[in-house]
Order: C-alpha cells, then structure tokens, then sequence
C-alpha cells in the first residue's frame, strides 16, 4: 500500500510538470520529495520556508496572476497559523486555489500540540465555497488532488498517514454506500471506514462512506435511512459535520451521535494509535459507543 503523503508528493510534482498553469508551494515540509523537481522549475515549484502566512499569500498571489495553486504544509501551520490569510487571501479576494495538509490530528503526536490540528475541518467549514476532501486511502489523495488542480474552486485536501485497507472513487458531495442495515446510519469519514467495518461487524446498522465532506451528499444521507438514527464517525473534532446532519434533517425528529477527537487536551505524546483510543476511535471505542447508542 502507496503512503499517503509520498502519493501527494508525487502527484503534485507530476501536476506541475505537466500543466503549465499549475504552481506548487510549500513550507520546508515534504521538501525531501520536491527538492529535485524545484531545481528543474524553480518558477513553479518553491520552497518559502517556515513562513506559513507568506506561503498562504503568496499562493493567493499566484491564484491571481492567474495560476492554479497548490500549499503544502502541516495542518496546524496551514490552517490555523495561517487561516487570516486564507480568510482574507482565498475567499475575500473570491480566489481558487488547493490547500493540501498533512500531519492532521495526531499524526506527529510526537511533535505534541503544536503539529496537532484536530480543529482544522471545523475551522475551514467556517468559511463559504471549500470543497473540503478527507481522503482515506494513497490512491484517494491523488485523485482527490488531480480533481482539485482541474477545478477552479477552493480545495481543502487534508492528508493522514492513517488509510484504508481500500479505495473508493472520489466524487465530491456523493456519500459511498458500504453496508446495508435497519436500526441507524454510520458515516465513516475517511481512514475511519477500516475501524467503522470492524466495529459494526454483526450489527444492523447502514454504513456509508464520506471522502468529500464539504459539499455534504444531504440526500445521500436521507436515502439511506432505514430510522432517523445518525452516526458521525470523524478523524477530526467530534461534531464538525452535525450542523450539516441536523440541516438535511430539519424535517425528522432525529438523534445523532458525533464521535470523534475530543476537546480534552491529551498532554502525553504517545503513538497515534494510543491517540485513537484515548479518544474512542478504535473499533473498541467505537463499538461501545454504538451499543450505547442503540440501546
């Protein structure tokens, strides 16, 4: 199985070479995949170095002179570091233009806080018109990416080391039928559909599968339906997609239950997988939390 974030780098690096409007940025993260293709197009391809706000500017500036650009940094620099710029950069200025993030919630627990950013959906969702992608396998990224570049909307790619034993097609705002069930509706989002699978083994429970959580498939999800029971598996905060939810049910009297990264700090680093079970991730966690809920 390809990693994830070499699968972005390579994309990236193929996009470049191949679409002459095409320019990629990035802040010394990831540079040991891109330092030979920036001696070949130093124009397009450019290290701005540990400045996340000037990366996120200089993109928008690209996007203005009318290039298809794409940043590249750990979640925690590009969206929360930098989100005034891309506020102000992307949106005020009514721009396209791909964001890609690495690192997400808990990859580098290593790294501690600072390279934590289980808020950066929930973040991004505050600003209109992002196309926000959460692939769950290597070969999701790529498309995901190739799909992104083509466009001339705004992205958000967020890229976890964590994936999926297999991949789905990438079609933004479409949810992906996985299993068939009665007593309620799971939606794993993402690297969460190996844990999603294992813990709802034997259960009568629908699961549907989200790589694109921005636009939200609303009737997707009404189709589905067998009770008005609605669970949010997400590898970011808990409850960043309930809004949508409740909104594509406003019409059901309903329930949903939202798991996810929780908002208690977790100070000792740890391994990413101790991460996920200290917030209930893991198909154990995951599992008690829907025999809660069904019962």
């Amino acid at each position: 199985m390809s990693d994830t974030r070499v699968t972005f780098a390579r994309t990236a690096v193929e996009l470049v070479e191949s679409r002459a409007d095409t320019a990629l940025l990035y802040a010394e993260i990831s540079g040991q995949y891109f330092a030979e293709a920036e001696q070949r197009l130093p124009d397009r391809i450019v290290n701005v170095g540990i400045r996340e706000q000037l990366l996120v500017s200089a993109a928008a500036g690209m996007a203005l002179a009318g290039l298809r650009p794409i940043a590249h940094t750990f979640a925690s620099f590009l969206v929360e570091r930098a989100f005034e710029q891309v506020k102000l950069g992307f949106n005020h200025q009514d721009l396209g233009g791909v964001l890609v993030s690495s690192g997400g919630s808990y990859d580098n627990s290593a790294g501690g806080r600072t390279h934590q950013a289980p808020g950066d959906v929930a973040l991004m969702d505050t600003l209109p018109d992002w196309r926000i992608h959460v692939p769950g396998h290597a070969d999701e990224v790529a498309d995901a990416l190739r799909q992104a570049v083509a466009g001339s909307g705004r992205d958000y790619i967020r890229v976890t080391a964590a994936q999926n034993s297999r991949a789905y097609p990438v079609r933004p705002g479409q949810l992906h039928p996985i299993r068939q069930g009665s007593r309620a509706t799971v939606v794993a989002v993402g690297p969460m559909l190996d844990p999603v699978l294992e813990a709802t083994a034997g259960l009568d429970v629908c699961v549907l599968y989200a790589s694109t959580v921005r636009p939200f498939d609303r009737a997707g999800l009404r189709r589905s339906l067998g009770t008005p029971d609605v669970v949010l598996v997400e590898p970011y905060l808990a409850g960043t997609s309930t809004r949508v939810v409740s909104e594509a049910l406003t019409d059901l009297p309903h329930r949903v239950l939202a798991l996810g990264v929780g908002r208690t700090e977790l100070r000792r680093y740890g391994t990413p997988a101790e991460h996920q079970a200290a917030h209930g991730l893991d198909a154990a966690g995951i599992r008690r939390s829907l025999e809660r809920f069904l019962s």
